[in-house]
């Protein structure tokens, strides 16, 4: 399966330059992952235009979602969303974990966390109704395939400045439940060190939304 990952900036080839070429070479995208930081109407554009799910959680500039979250899509924020995708390989389930915001580097703002909200946020998703799928005790299948943020984890992919750092938690959450792939943004290509895919020591890997990138699951 073919996944269109998105994150912090709207690429005119998606958007204001939409082709049939375009349209061509995405033609075999089966799921739309926006790991945060991008325009509701861009999504909304994508969802309509590939006519596929569009699963996103919000970044830490996200706040205008408050007045008009994007339409047609399916908020995965703090929550275990399961999708139906269609693409030249058949028919497939997803389960997605959801975690948006960054690490909290400034008092009193939205989706900003630290460690500890962090990781409270966690616990509340295993405590939702999705709390036997997220704590392991429904056998026979992956808990999650696949990891869903704004922030990466700490350590791989992300930054030494404070608004930069991942979350130590997101390592916890990855080495307990392995899903296939952890999709993360907020780490720009333009800051320096980008690095598009990372192996974790688990065996999932790591993927740098930032922009645009086709990958296969």
């Amino acid at each position: 399966m073919k996944i269109l990952m998105l994150a912090d900036t709207e690429e005119s080839a998606l958007w204001d330059d939409w082709s049939e070429e375009t349209a061509s070479k995405l033609a075999d995208i089966g799921l739309i992952l926006s790991a945060g930081d991008l325009d509701a109407d861009y999504l909304e554009f994508l969802v309509t235009m590939l006519n596929v799910p569009l699963v996103y959680v919000r970044g830490n500039h996200d706040g205008d979602y408050d007045r008009k979250p994007p339409e047609g899509c399916i908020d995965a924020d703090g929550r275990v969303v399961e999708v139906n995708c269609d693409d030249a390989g058949g028919a497939r389930r997803l389960k997605i974990l959801g975690l948006g915001g960054s690490m909290r580097y400034r008092d009193n703002a939205a989706d900003m966390y630290t460690e500890d909200e962090m990781r409270r946020r966690i616990a509340g998703v295993r405590g939702n109704a999705f709390r036997d799928l997220i704590s392991g005790r429904i056998s026979g299948s992956r808990d999650i395939d696949i990891l869903l943020t704004h922030a990466p984890c700490r350590g791989y992919g992300d930054m030494e400045d404070l608004p930069h750092n991942g979350f130590e938690c997101f390592n916890d959450l990855i080495e307990r439940h392995s899903p296939a792939v952890h999709c993360y943004g907020h780490v720009h290509r333009e800051y320096g060190d980008f690095r598009r895919e990372i192996l974790h020591p688990s065996g999932t890997r790591l993927v740098n939304a930032s922009g645009s990138y086709i990958c296969e699951l």
